[in-house]
């Protein structure tokens, strides 16, 4: 008998792993995205798994960094992201990033060619219909509003925070007799060579104009509506980092630690401002930690004042969109499926996750949780000690419930939470090692930062471990 087709709404990043990993289970999958139909605030193409803000993963160390773990764990799990991300890497010491277009190019080319996958381009403007009796909404932090107030009516009020974007600039336009190429500490990561940020130096002077600058810029106001609505603090603009104190960017995005300026070695930096590359070309790269608010005239001014992009020419300037996003641990069941309409699951940012790597994370665990439902297999959620679980365990479950006599909840109704915000995975979602090391290999009692890195090893190599038992136990 001819299966009925999973449809997943949303073509970022969350629903092309999805679909994907539905489509590898044998299943039949519909891919909804309604570009170009319909455009975004912040989309510029009309391709999947358009990365719209930096176009880095982050870093890629397995051992001893959350999201790095991540990235392996995704990739045991064929996960089509971290495939298509491999494939189109640019250099960028510890991270991985990638080529923005060639990644979405092959995202979109490898579903198209699937042959159970079927794109189909337009808008889904409310809640879909009935017959659709196994859905995925992954529409991400850039939801329509037709489809938002949709789901609005059936979730009640969603939770928002705003997020940026940073500037991208013409590499031929840097003053590289000012600027030098060197990765932080020289690390070579992924495809790197220890040399693969630009980086431009600025004296103490020039450091303490452009916070005042940043502060006195000419920002974009925010409507009534969204006064109240707070920043993801992962994702600060730059300007309002600057008025959290004078020092705040030369310890953050801006620190001079690790640097040699290669043409005065003798001179250390006061703070630094760095790029890195955005296409495999070579031709473009961004400011890393420059998401902006700004508006566009005062970004060229103020930007321009940063030794060695004196005539800088910007190939997109940074932005400000809204993400909105559910209140997860008291909507969603342990497998992501909406209480309310259990035929309906969510996936991605619109879930509370935040980074691509974990949108794209809870898109895999999605679709597997569908394709097993579909199969007729047992749902079951990676271990909590995984990075998959620990993110999953987040999302739909781990704050602190509100006092019972707080709000007179019973155990039929919905479990309240006292306030879920957005977050990238770390080391604190996942349980404590049950014993957690304290020597070397050779005996030494560890201290210090010895001993978290030997922790966070430990943690790594236990949620590897028990990924590939679950796996086994779900494909076995």
């Amino acid at each position: 008998m001819k299966q009925k087709p999973v449809h997943v709404i949303g073509g970022g990043l969350a629903g092309s792993e999805a679909a994907w990993q539905i489509a590898e289970a044998g299943l039949p999958v519909v891919l909804h995205e309604m570009r170009p139909m319909r455009r975004t605030e912040a989309h510029q193409t009309e391709g999947l798994a358009e990365l719209v803000c930096s176009n880095s993963f982050r870093s890629d160390d397995a051992a001893t960094n959350a999201v790095g773990l991540l990235h392996a764990e995704m990739r045991r799990c064929g996960s089509l992201i971290m495939a298509m991300a491999d494939r189109n890497q640019v250099p960028a010491g510890g991270a991985l990033a990638v080529d923005r277009e060639g990644f979405s190019a092959a995202v979109t080319d490898a579903l198209a060619r699937h042959p159970l996958i079927t794109i189909e381009r337009g808008e889904i403007d409310g809640l879909p219909p009935e017959e659709w009796d196994s859905v995925i909404v992954a529409t991400g932090p850039l939801t329509s509003a037709a489809l938002a107030g949709a789901i609005q009516d059936l979730t009640g009020p969603g939770l928002a925070f705003f997020d940026a974007i940073a500037p991208i600039v013409h590499v031929e336009t840097v003053d590289m007799s000012i600027a030098w190429r060197q990765s932080r500490y020289d690390k070579q990561g992924p495809g790197g060579t220890g040399a693969d940020y630009i980086n431009c130096p600025m004296t103490r002077e020039q450091y303490e104009g452009f916070v005042t600058a940043l502060i006195e810029g000419e920002k974009t106001s925010f409507k009534q509506w969204e006064a109240e609505t707070p920043y993801f603090d992962g994702c600060l603009p730059i300007e309002v980092m600057a008025e959290r104190g004078p020092e705040t960017l030369r310890h953050g995005p801006m620190k001079p630690m690790g640097l040699t300026n290669a043409h005065q070695p003798e001179i250390k930096a006061y703070a630094v401002v760095q790029l890195r590359q955005d296409n495999a070309l070579g031709t473009l790269w961004n400011m890393v930690g420059f998401q902006t608010k700004l508006k566009h005239a005062d970004q060229v001014r103020i930007f321009r004042t940063i030794p060695g992009l004196e005539n800088a020419q910007f190939a997109r300037l940074g932005g400000l969109h809204r993400n909105t996003y559910l209140n997860s641990p008291q909507l969603l069941d342990g497998s992501l499926r909406l209480k309310a309409a259990p035929r309906l699951r969510f996936a991605g940012q619109i879930t509370g996750c935040e980074g691509y790597v974990e949108s794209a994370a809870v898109g895999l665990m999605a679709g597997r949780f569908v394709a097993a439902e579909r199969l007729e297999r047992a749902v079951t959620v990676p271990p909590a000690t995984t990075a998959m679980g620990a993110l999953l365990a987040h999302i739909t479950g781990g704050h602190l419930a509100v006092d019972e006599d707080e709000d007179g909840a019973t155990g039929d109704k919905p479990r309240k939470v006292r306030s879920f915000q957005p977050m990238n995975v770390n080391f604190g979602l996942f349980p404590p090692l049950t014993q957690a090391p304290t020597r070397s290999g050779d005996g030494r009692r560890l201290r210090g930062a010895e001993k978290t890195i030997e922790k966070k090893k430990a943690m790594s190599a236990r949620a590897l471990a028990d990924l590939d038992q679950w796996l086994t136990d779900c494909d076995g």
